[in-house]
């Protein structure tokens, strides 16, 4: 697929070094025409499913597959709004699919995308996968988890540093496909990006093991291709315990 120039991209799903598969899923798309990726700018998606072996890898497969066609398919809009359509759409087909297929009953996915649009960056995520933003030295998680232990976080329970670490971090409270309804969380309006800024897009196979400073640092001295590689090999040296899957995008 051609990437255009003014952004550098890539992307890595590992298994890991204790799951015998690969619940993740990501993709990277841009429109075919000039004239469309105008209007629409490039769609980065990454998710990672729950529900058991096929039904984590069919609910993940559903969501990323379903955002990127409802993504295409826009004639004009919002993107922000676009995002959320497909999320709706997503979750609509996950629910579906397990009702049909009653051994998946349960599967579910996290789900992050963003748009970039001519330097602007919108985004909509649900669940406990993450969205960084590395300027510099700085990092900043544009998403927050969709968990028990970022709800006891957000209510001031626990610390940042304990919430980090706790071993009910990976309990959702939200997802694609769970639950009657759901609420994506989108800003209303876009983030205005400079040339060198990087945007790295990670399940928490990533985030478990790593600092957010370890990641600040191997993507600001690497490429994104090696930051990838780098920072996949330090989270399988520390036991690579989940599915490891990230995408980073850097601007300029």
């Amino acid at each position: 697929m051609r990437i255009r120039e003014g952004v550098q991209v890539a992307g890595m799903s590992d298994l890991g070094c204790q799951r015998e598969n690969n619940e993740d899923r990501y993709a990277y798309w841009e429109p075919a025409s000039d004239e469309e990726f105008e209007r629409k700018g490039r769609l980065a998606i990454v998710a990672d499913g729950m529900g058991g072996h096929e039904g984590g890898q069919e609910a993940s497969r559903i969501a990323v597959e379903t955002i990127e066609r409802a993504y295409a398919r826009q004639t004009d809009g919002d993107p922000r709004l676009q995002l959320l359509a497909g999320f709706r759409e997503a979750h609509q087909q996950i629910v579906q699919y397990a009702a049909e297929h009653l051994e998946f009953r349960g599967m579910g996915t996290t789900a992050t995308a963003i748009v970039l649009l001519a330097n602007r960056l919108y985004y909509a995520h649900i669940g406990d996968s993450r969205l960084y933003h590395v300027r510099g030295q700085q990092i900043s998680r544009l998403t927050r988890d969709h968990s028990y232990v970022g709800r006891l976080f957000e209510n001031g329970v626990i610390s940042a540093e304990e919430a980090e670490t706790h071993p009910q971090r990976h309990i959702l409270t939200a997802a694609l496909g769970t639950g009657p309804e759901f609420t994506p969380d989108t800003p209303e309006r876009p983030i205005a990006l400079e040339t060198g800024d990087t945007l790295v897009l990670c399940t928490d196979g990533l985030w478990g093991p790593l600092t957010d400073r370890e990641i600040q640092q191997t993507v600001t001295g690497n490429s994104p291709s090696e930051a990838c590689w780098l920072l996949i090999e330090m989270t399988r040296e520390r036991g690579g315990p989940d599915n490891i899957t990230l995408q980073v995008l850097r601007v300029g």
